[in-house]
Parts: C-alpha cells; structure tokens; sequence
C-alpha cells in the first residue's frame, strides 16, 4: 500500500514513525513533512493549500490512503477535492469532508449539533456584528469567569478566559469588530466557564464503528505550574489519569456514541480521527471542544502506546472490515517533553545548531520545528521537537524522558520541567 501524509510537525512525523512499522507499507511520502520524516519517508515538497498538484501526485505514485494531519486542510475540503477527481475515486483519505470539518471549523457548528443531540456541554450563545448589543447583555446577565471563543479556525489562539465584566465587553467588541481574530471572530460563541479536569479522547472510526485510543493530558502554558501564556503545547502524558473505567464509560454513552449517530443522523460523511477536548467535572464529562484530527502533541505520546498496525486499521476502514479489526494498547505509559525555542510562544530565532539527538537511546524524537542544513539539524519553528519515553509508570515514563533530554542542546533551549507534576512533583529532584 502507498500512502501520503499531509503535514510538517511533529504529529505527523508520528505518524510516519508509526505507519513504516507496518507490513502492509510499500511507499511512504510526507507533503511537505520535514526533517523527522524524512528518516522515514520520502518528503514531497508542495504546499498544503496546493490541492491540485497534491491530487496529480497521489494519480502519479498510485497513492492509497492519504492521512491529513493538520485541521486547515479539511476545512478547506481536501477530502471533497481527492474524492472528486477522476482517478481518485478509490483513494481513502483518513480525515472527514469538508462538513464533518466544521465540527472543528465552527465553533457555532459545533455548539449547535452538541446541543441538538444532546451531548453535554458548557451552555452558551453565538454573537456577530448584528447581534453586538445583545452579547453585551449576555455578559451582564452572567457571572465571571467569561469564555469568548472565535467561531472559525484561529491557530489555537481564539479562546480568552476573562475574569472582569468590563474586560470581556471590550474583548467582545474587539474580536467582533475590530476582527482581533480576522474572520475568525466574526462570530464568538459567549460560553458558561467549567471548572474541572481537561482531558484528551480519541477515536478512530469509518463513521459508524469507533475504535478508542489511549487517552492524554497535555499541557498548554508557557510556564511551569500552568502558568504564562498558551502555546501549541508543552508536552503531554498518556493515560489521563482522570480517564478511570466508569469516566470512560460515561463518554462513550454520553459523548462518542452520540457524536457517532449525530453524523450518520446528519448525513455527514465522517472517516477518520475525532479527537474530544473534554472537562471532567464531579465525575461527569462534558464536551470543550471537537478536533477533527489528531492533537499535536498528544499524537506523539498516544501513538507509541498503540501496538495494532495502524495501517492495517486504515485498510479495514477502506474494505468495510474495520468492526472486525482489534485496538491493542500497550500497558506501558508515556510521558512526552516539548523541546521550544527561546521567547516561544512570542518572538523567537532560528538557525539555531541542534546537537546531541544521536546520544539520545531509551526515548524518540519526533521533528517538529527543525530542519536539516549541510548534514547538521537547525531549528526552525517555536516548538522544535517532541521526546517520548515509555515506562511501567508515567512517573517512570518522566525520569527516564528528563534523563535523555539532558543530551540535547541548542541555544536557548527551553522545555516545562513539571509534565505530569499532578502524579509527581519533583520529577527532576
């Protein structure tokens, strides 16, 4: 089987890591991938939003399945256009068309079909321009603190937490008017704040049987003891230690079902990963957010876990057999260390010299923000790379991590020493 990766992070050089594994691979690609995929496939250097040279590639190399990474793709239709072209009927993309998309696209979308089927979570209204005045009541009518969300696709960074009325007005009136977030904030949805345990579920489904992978947490803030500003993430641990068997029961019958027979209702074509950004509170699980895809970098502590070849998975979507396929889960945990460049998440340098990765034995890197120059790795992104070790224990998991993190270098380095810190404060002591 051939198949094409869409992508450059650190996500999908997991998933090429993950996929070479597999005894059914003939011909690996990544589009445009980056200095980790290339280890392990071969990289195609196109842009993403290319979709016409990216559909003329997989005619030319007789591509069977392609997997997209990132969320901006399949809102955009990537999916619709493959599955359009003449030639490519029989290609499986593993991500949903451009409507299933919206789950992620539309934070309003979203709202609305949690809301029509039932699926817990925060309370919340959607306002526009028209409608400024009335979100501004909204807020009076409501007790801090304030979440605003813009509606469409805004890099991670559409949300805002306010704890002050007059703050949230003015930020309201900000995102809406002065388009704080593009057009992405055209729309905000005004949301009910939960306080509780963020989590991270996945599924892989063919849009009627699911298949749960091994459950996250990841950790967004700069700084350690979740503190300073949101970043693409700093790291993440697998299992969720909050994800015991009856939470997850609770999810499944009250949030992954419903989702499931939400979009058969719908008439959505959906194959492929839903990732569910969930709060857990007194025990009962709602629903934050809906990714269409995998999250970066929950992908790189949640795939090492998975012993299924993943391919083989992919094929049973693509010939009707994927109720038949087996999930199996390591019992090892792991534990994942984001690696950033110096100022991230704001201003940062590149070019950076990255030593010491050869050394590294009893964990993987996954390439993120990095590229290779004269035979030597640079950085070249904010986040530069992702190290994953596995253990008995998450706790186990972290040592070993911090240990071989110790031989990597680059100028102004910096990476959270206090992943998992709920399970074990001090790791590094």
């Amino acid at each position: 089987m051939n198949v094409l990766v869409l992508g450059s992070g650190g996500r999908e050089h997991a998933f090429c890591w993950k996929i070479a594994q597999s005894s059914l691979l003939n011909n690996l690609y990544a589009l445009p991938g980056n200095s980790g995929t290339a280890t392990c496939a071969e990289n195609v250097d196109l842009k993403l939003d290319n979709f016409s040279k990216i559909g003329s590639f997989i005619k030319d190399k007789n591509i069977d399945f392609v997997l997209v990474g990132p969320e901006v793709p399949l809102v955009n239709g990537i999916a619709n256009y493959i599955q359009s072209k003449k030639g490519l009927e029989k290609v499986v993309v593993i991500g949903p068309d451009q409507i299933g998309a919206q789950l992620e696209g539309s934070k309003d979308f979203a709202k609305n079909f949690m809301k029509k089927y039932n699926i817990p979570c925060a309370k919340s209204q959607t306002f526009d321009r028209e409608s400024l005045n009335e979100g501004l009541a909204f807020l009076e009518k409501n007790k801090a603190p304030f979440v605003l969300k813009a509606d469409g696709l805004a890099a991670g960074k559409g949300v805002l937490i306010l704890e002050e009325i007059e703050e949230a007005k003015t930020e309201l009136a900000s995102m809406i008017l002065d388009e704080k977030f593009g057009e992405a904030s055209a729309k905000v949805v005004v949301e009910q704040f939960l306080k509780g345990t963020e989590l991270s579920v996945f599924i892989l489904t063919d849009g009627r049987n699911y298949k749960v992978l091994p459950t996250a947490k990841d950790y967004k803030r700069i700084g350690e003891g979740d503190t300073g500003l949101n970043t693409g993430g700093m790291g993440a641990i697998s299992p969720a230690p909050s994800a015991d068997e009856l939470f997850m029961k609770r999810v499944e019958e009250q949030i992954i079902v419903p989702t499931l027979r939400g979009l058969e209702t719908e008439g959505i074509n959906y194959q492929g990963f839903i990732f569910f950004g969930l709060i857990e509170v007194k025990g009962s699980p709602f629903v934050i957010e809906y990714n269409v895809r995998m999250g970066d970098p929950e992908t790189e502590a949640v795939l090492p876990r998975i012993q299924s070849d993943l391919l083989d998975l992919f094929e049973g979507i693509a010939s009707n057999t994927f109720s038949e396929k087996d999930m199996q889960i390591s019992k090892d945990e792991s534990a994942t260390v984001v690696l950033v460049s110096g100022g991230y998440p704001e201003e940062y340098a590149k070019g950076k010299s990255i030593s010491g990765i050869n050394e590294v034995e009893k964990a993987i890197v996954f390439h993120a923000g990095m590229k290779e120059k004269n035979g030597d790795l640079k950085t070249n992104g904010g986040r530069v790379m992702a190290v994953t070790a596995l253990g008995s224990t998450i706790e186990r998991a972290l040592k070993k991590n911090y240990q071989e993190i110790e031989k990597i270098k680059f100028s102004k380095m910096n990476f959270r020493k206090d992943i998992g810190y709920e399970l074990n404060e001090g790791v590094l002591n």
